[in-house]
């Protein structure tokens, strides 16, 4: 793989494949890939690092191509092709052509230094693709003037229809908000007024995550609830895209989306020749119409200025080390990024006295900055997450290795499936740290044997956080009613000798006579929901009791003492006042929707 100082100097074909979202960017650059005779990608997200490497071991097997992410690391012996987070591709690995996907992101306050350094120097030997939004382009040019590029238009139309209430949403509609906490709050609306949501939050490990969207993709729910994760270039087939919110913390602070962001998130809604549309709900207000004008015809501000990091660090003491860090851009276009929490990490830990005696060698502050990389999962407090950070920094200096009893005991207090969403989740980013490290090489004696055990807990945990993530936000009855009435479906619709009646095997109420009575925990839209299903369901058993009653002997009917007509086993009927008290009126008790003309 070929690398440059600044960029400047050509090497084999740059080419930057520019366009909104819906443009079959990604797919172009896999086929591109695949034609040469070795590749890497590097994506901007784990989940969908596995979600590309799984499309491409289907068209390759898994004996040509590796995963390699922070936290998952799958190598066959001579792999042709590499899937990549961005921040651990293995730049030392020679390929023929190199893609990195969301070049955008080069200007991500906090992840922006990252992209930078690879649109700047990683390169493949024959080719590199840089895919990304038509805002880089001046930018891209700028720093590497003989790039190719080649524009891509979107597939369909994305329209903006207003704001909605979540009650009125359409079906296969995504609501977007920007954190866990706005997400579950919107899933238990929809829960309660629409029968459930999948949730898709980025934290979620990829085996959660596939789980969620398998609920919305084949139609068990109808809604789906997502951070802004769902920019990336997840693949789901979504129709609407509604915003339940118009700003998002960036690490550092609230602030409003930019239209490019809001772009990049709405334009999920449609996919290849389907259109799409995008809109507001929940508190969030209307869009203004010079901002919609721009989402629609995909018009942004250009990229003026990229995050960069100095990546030619001085291992000499920890305090050349931290001023190779703080060291000002090379040129314009490039401004410093605000420390990340390896720095952070570095900087505080340089200060720390059992570090300092230490971190003596350049081989030990190398050491000590490879730790100080280690992600901050739990995201519990700065203290926390710098504590954890010298812990496994002493292991390493002074006995070569993590302790292998002090590992054991911080998994098995993450290995434990019983809790609620917010607890498992907590759970869920311990055992990421330990995954992270245990794919280190040389942080463990044994890397295989943690590998294997933080897998087996986080599996554990994922199929927990699953399951408590569906008891919690799907209705599973309501749900089932929906998907049967919208398909228009009800061969598994049963009625049993008692009289109540289920569909796929989910009891939703009883048949007395001619009224369909719904299950007394139903109430609001569910309710109205469970009679309609029933109704439509019951049609033919009601037509068949209408005709049995008009053909019934008048021994088969009994006039109570209150006036009600009986006949098998139920109340048909009650007696009214007439003409005169021997010629009395009977009214049918039956629903509305029931037709009793035959009665």
């Amino acid at each position: 793989m070929h690398t440059t100082g600044t960029g400047r100097t050509q090497v084999p074909k740059v080419t930057a494949v520019l366009g909104p979202t819906n443009t079959g960017k990604t797919f172009f650059a896999i086929e591109r890939m695949l034609a040469h005779k070795s590749g890497m990608i590097g994506l901007p997200l784990r989940l969908l690092a596995r979600e590309v490497y799984d499309r491409i071991v289907k068209l390759r097997g898994p004996n040509e191509v590796a995963l390699i992410t922070g936290e998952e690391k799958i190598v066959p012996k001579n792999p042709r092709f590499y899937v990549c987070t961005v921040e651990a591709m293995p730049l030392d690995i020679p390929v023929a052509c190199l893609v990195i996907d969301e070049i955008q992101l080069c200007a991500d306050p906090e992840r922006g230094h990252v992209f930078t350094d690879r649109l700047l120097h990683a390169r493949g030997d024959e080719e590199t693709v840089l895919l990304g939004s038509d805002t880089m382009r001046g930018i891209i040019q700028r720093f590497i003037p003989k790039a190719w590029f080649i524009s891509r238009a979107r597939f369909s139309d994305l329209t903006y229809t207003g704001a909605k209430k979540l009650t009125r949403l359409p079906r296969r509609s995504a609501v977007v908000g920007f954190s866990a906490q706005d997400v579950y709050g919107i899933a238990e609306v929809i829960r309660r007024q629409r029968g459930g949501a999948a949730v898709v939050l980025g934290a979620l490990s990829p085996r959660t995550r596939n789980a969620q969207v398998d609920l919305y993709q084949s139609g068990d729910v109808d809604f789906l609830v997502a951070t802004d994760a769902i920019g990336m270039g997840l693949n789901m087939d979504v129709d609407h895209v509604a915003f339940a919110a118009r700003e998002k913390f960036d690490g550092a602070r609230m602030r409003p989306l930019r239209p490019d962001e809001i772009g990049q998130i709405a334009g999920r809604a449609g996919r290849y020749m389907n259109d799409g549309t995008f809109g507001a709900t929940a508190d969030c207000e209307a869009f203004e119409d010079e901002l919609v004008q721009r989402v629609e015809g995909h018009r942004y501000d250009p990229v003026r200025v990229l995050q960069w990091r100095n990546a030619h660090l001085d291992f000499r003491s920890l305090a050349s080390l931290n001023d190779s860090l703080d060291a000002p851009p090379p040129e314009r276009g490039l401004t410093r990024a605000r420390p990340a929490s390896d720095a952070v990490a570095l900087r505080i830990l340089s200060d720390d006295d059992e570090i300092k005696a230490v971190a003596t060698s350049r081989e030990m502050v190398g050491r000590l900055w490879d730790v100080c990389q280690l992600p901050d999962f739990r995201k519990l407090s700065t203290d926390e997450h710098v504590k954890l950070v010298k812990n496994i920094f002493l292991f390493l200096s002074r006995d070569g290795a993590i302790a292998d009893d002090w590992l054991a005991r911080q998994i098995a207090r993450s290995d434990i499936v019983e809790g609620d969403v917010a607890t498992l989740s907590g759970r869920l980013a311990q055992i990421r740290t330990y995954t992270y490290a245990a794919h280190r090489q040389g942080w463990t004696r044994d890397g295989a044997h943690w590998q294997g055990i933080t897998r087996a807990v986080e599996d554990r945990l994922s199929d927990a956080l699953h399951e408590q993530l569906t008891q919690r936000f799907i209705d599973r009855r309501t749900s089932v009613l929906m998907k049967h009435l919208r398909d228009d479906e009800f061969g598994s619709l049963a009625l049993d000798e008692a009289g109540g009646v289920s569909i796929s095997g989910e009891a939703i109420g009883r048949l007395d006579g001619f009224r369909f009575v719904p299950d007394p925990r139903a109430v609001g839209l569910q309710g109205r929901t469970l009679r309609a299903a029933a109704l439509k369901g019951l049609e033919s058993e009601i037509a068949a009791r209408s005709h049995a009653l008009v053909a019934a002997e008048d021994s088969a009917i009994t006039l109570s003492e209150h006036g009600k007509l009986w006949w098998d086993g139920a109340i048909v009927a009650r007696l009214v006042a007439g003409s005169s008290p021997l010629q009395p009126g009977i009214q049918m008790q039956a629903d509305d929707h029931v037709r009793t003309e035959a009665l």
